[in-house]
């Protein structure tokens, strides 16, 4: 049963997530006090923005501990001068060095501490005490509730909406690409294609035009439900993929150590607090665009927001992340995967790392192209494969999506459960059918142009696990056929290197960017 709008559920009133133990003291005597050390290496600094004249102080959210880690971090002692901070599902050690301005050096725990790769969540690690005055210490939402996450399995959009007999249980708008649409059919759309959780598209819906629980109240632009005017974002699909653009951008951007602030609608910066989670910078970040001061600060407040009407909406969102167990587990593993295309065939590396779905986000995706002697968007008969075994779980509107065996377990058949792989711009005619199950190697489509803005025929790769995407130069690197991606300055640019060779990305397929699969599958 949906609760009814003015019975608000909060949000548990948080565990310390600091201990600070100890004298303050300088950063520079903590290699002698601690009980493990990392190698410096040669990297700058990492650096955040500072709180500056005009930036207003980051807000007090709430979560449990226990919640926002989805495991129960074991006890530890820090040295003194030092406070603990328990990793968090998804970061490395990078990040959380960028995340509070220091250089990865300074970071000390108790167990092995990974320079690459990622830390295992809840594990111990000691910073310098003085840094303790830039926490908050408070969450709006667990990643697992902004991300297309297990905690979505038996949930249904149009059943939701039924049920709150609202303004978008009937509501329509005409596709181009599926005719008349329903809002439910069109938000599950936005969520599969961006993998954003379709309880929160659902959410800011409610919370910007109050039209999932209600009706629209008087004033409210029906072809600009989330209050983005611009006309390239009319109607409810374009509403919906603008915002969960948005989203991405903040929480994707969090997860690299690339965000450190957002800028209000007023023009003020907000600093991130660097104990926040991907989930609250990606609302952040949401909320910035339309809202500035005090209309801000409610939108992101757990009592009276955005957090609030969540839990009243779904109930309490940190305990949905409980169920769901951690994003990442410890002790994940990297899918074996291979080339995209068939053996002895030359393909072309055109782009390197760059965007999933739309301009920004994830930084997930590389494409490649087959061998041609033209240009532009032409039919080919070369072969898009399988990198891995698997089952089809989605094949339309130009992509396909295959959820993987993990190991010995066969696929489960859902993509937002462990690793799942999209390969877009395949062509509708001969594109393998839903519910097929591919070995590695297996034809699964023609690449194209379909599915989206291209330039020419190509094939756009991306994974994701646990329903977030994953950075295909970051902590879990992509890897096919041995060949690792690697970003360039700038998104679109970067290599592929194995064994001392490189492979340089480039959309005009020149020499450099020529790739085969062997025939041995490598």
């Amino acid at each position: 049963m949906i609760p009814s709008r003015l019975a608000l559920r909060l949000i548990p009133v948080a565990l310390a997530t600091f201990q600070v133990l100890g004298p303050v003291g300088p950063s520079a005597s903590l290699a002698a006090q601690s009980p493990a050390a990392v190698t410096v290496g040669q990297d700058s600094p990492a650096s955040i923005p500072s709180v500056r004249a005009g930036m207003s102080p980051f807000p007090r959210l709430t979560s449990p501990l226990e919640s926002r880690l989805a495991v129960t971090p074991a006890s530890a002692s820090p040295p003194p001068g030092t406070m603990v901070y328990y990793a968090q599902p998804g970061e490395s050690l990078r990040v959380v060095a960028a995340h509070f301005g220091i250089h990865y050096s300074q970071v000390r725990s108790p167990g092995p501490l990974p320079i690459a790769g990622l830390l295992n969540p809840g594990q111990a690690l000691y910073l310098p005490a003085h840094l303790k005055d830039l926490l908050a210490g408070e969450l709006l939402l667990p990643d697992s509730e902004v991300v297309y996450s297990p905690s979505t399995i038996d949930f249904e959009v149009a059943a939701y909406l039924k049920q709150a007999s609202g303004f978008l249980n009937t509501h329509r708008e005409f596709l181009r690409s599926t005719g008349w649409t329903s809002a439910a059919e069109i938000i599950q759309r936005v969520a599969l294609e961006n993998s954003i959780n379709p309880r929160l598209l659902l959410a800011l819906l409610e919370y910007e035009c109050h039209c999932v629980l209600g009706q629209p109240e008087a004033g409210i632009v029906l072809s600009a439900l989330l209050g983005n005017t611009d006309f390239r974002h009319k109607g409810l699909y374009r509403q919906l993929d603008w915002a969960a653009g948005r989203l991405s951008v903040g929480y994707y951007g969090w997860r690299a150590g690339t965000l450190g602030e957002v800028l209000l609608a007023d023009g003020n910066a907000v600093r991130i607090a660097p104990d926040l989670n991907a989930g609250s910078a990606a609302l952040m970040y949401f909320f910035a665009y339309r809202y500035g001061g005090t209309a801000w600060r409610q939108a992101v407040d757990a009592k009276t927001g955005l957090p609030a009407l969540y839990a009243r909406m779904f109930g309490d969102p940190w305990g949905l992340a409980r169920r769901a167990g951690p994003l990442f587990p410890p002790g994940m593993r990297l899918p074996e995967l291979i080339l995209p295309f068939e053996t002895d065939r030359l393909w072309s590396y055109t782009s390197g790392p760059h965007a999933v779905w739309g301009a920004d986000g994830a930084q997930a995706a590389l494409d490649f192209a087959p061998a041609t002697h033209w240009s532009g968007c032409i039919d080919t008969k070369a072969w898009a494969v399988a990198v891995a075994d698997g089952v089809v779980v989605r094949a339309d509107f130009g992509y396909v999506i295959q959820d993987l065996d993990d190991g010995a377990l066969l696929s489960d058949g859902l993509e937002q459960t462990g690793w799942a792989i999209l390969y877009m711009h395949i062509a509708s005619q001969d594109r393998v059918e839903p519910g097929a199950y591919l070995r590695a190697g297996d034809p699964l489509g023609h690449p194209s142009c379909e599915g989206g803005r291209a330039t020419g025929t190509h094939l756009h790769l991306a994974r994701k696990y646990n329903g977030e995407w994953i950075a295909a130069d970051g902590p879990l690197p992509f890897i096919l056929s041995g060949w690792r991606a690697h970003a360039g300055g700038n998104p679109f640019q970067g290599t592929l290197t194995k064994d001392g060779k490189t492979v340089v990305a480039h959309p005009y397929g020149s020499f450099e960017t020529n790739i085969l699969r062997s025939g041995t599958g490598h």
